[in-house]
């Protein structure tokens, strides 16, 4: 069974964290980051760049993980509807035979908190624009995830876990 793990949450919400808490715990996985593929591709995770370019470097490595049968990670925000159904439609039609989503819904005062003590800071009101997106479209079963789980991260030191069938 080759499967994606797709983050979904805002920026400082802890997606990264996350996925290097997983890694750590099944290193044969493999991480797919829109951050780390910036970084490869324009020199600078910061670097928006063309999305035509992210999307085929995205392609690619999913293709790489389907031909070695490994579970992916994939940290992005993934916070409009259309992003999340566009990258489940490709795994898809790549070969993952499973889906699953975690939102990362960590309250937005937090985020803009930990935003703040970033390196590479995101603008606040790029943050407010996703926290709108996420607000207004969930991540739900119904968008072609086999399950998602939410993480209510509600302080820097603890996180709660709860599935949803």
């Amino acid at each position: 069974m080759t499967r994606l793990i797709l983050l979904i949450g805002l920026p400082g919400g802890g997606k990264s964290t996350l996925a290097k808490q997983l890694l750590a715990e099944c290193p044969q996985w493999r991480l797919v980051s829109t951050d780390a593929i910036r970084g490869l591709l324009f020199g600078n995770e910061a670097t928006q760049g063309s999305w035509l370019l992210i999307w085929r470097e995205i392609r690619r490595q999913f293709q790489e993980a389907i031909a070695t049968d490994s579970t992916v990670i994939y940290d992005a925000t993934n916070a409009q509807r259309r992003q999340r159904r566009e990258i489940i439609t490709l795994a898809r039609n790549l070969g993952f035979t499973q889906i699953v989503g975690i939102w990362v819904d960590t309250p937005i005062w937090l985020c803009l908190a930990r935003n703040k003590k970033r390196k590479r800071q995101v603008p606040e009101d790029v943050i407010f624009r996703m926290y709108r997106q996420l607000r207004d479209a969930p991540p739900n079963l119904l968008e072609g995830l086999d399950s998602l789980s939410i993480v209510f991260p509600r302080s820097e030191e603890s996180t709660e876990i709860a599935l949803m069938q």
